[in-house]
């Protein structure tokens, strides 16, 4: 079960990766440390706009940043996002149920059209 820890973690990831701009900066940390400037670059945003970003990231774990002479890179800490997939997958029965029924219940619908067309050739 998990504790009030875990769910508040789980919290801070999902709400960090609610915003295209962190879910896009992740991506692009995935290949590699970047500076703030580096990761500024695609958006039509300031940098202390991009800083903010990076801040909710940091907070959610999802993200650390160093500090090398004048820049300050930062790099994926991906665990926090293993703790998602996996609170994700707790849902994959479920979907796969339903999907499981969808497909019967097509199967059901292909089968009694089959039965139509059979009675309008006689």
């Amino acid at each position: 079960m998990p504790t009030a820890t875990d769910e508040l973690e789980l919290d801070r990831t999902f709400a960090a990766l609610a915003d295209p701009t962190r879910r896009a900066i992740l991506t692009r940390l995935a290949l590699g440390e970047a500076t703030v400037t580096e990761l500024a670059r695609p958006f039509e945003m300031t940098l202390p706009a991009v800083s903010k970003h990076l801040k909710v990231l940091e907070r959610a774990g999802l993200i650390q940043r160093g500090r090398e002479r004048q820049w300050r890179p930062a790099r994926l800490q991906a665990e926090p996002l293993r703790a998602a997939a996996e609170w994700t997958l707790g849902y994959r029965e479920f979907w796969e149920e339903r999907y499981d029924r969808l497909d019967a219940y097509l199967d059901r619908l292909k089968e009694q059209g089959q039965g139509k067309e059979e009675d309008d050739d006689r």
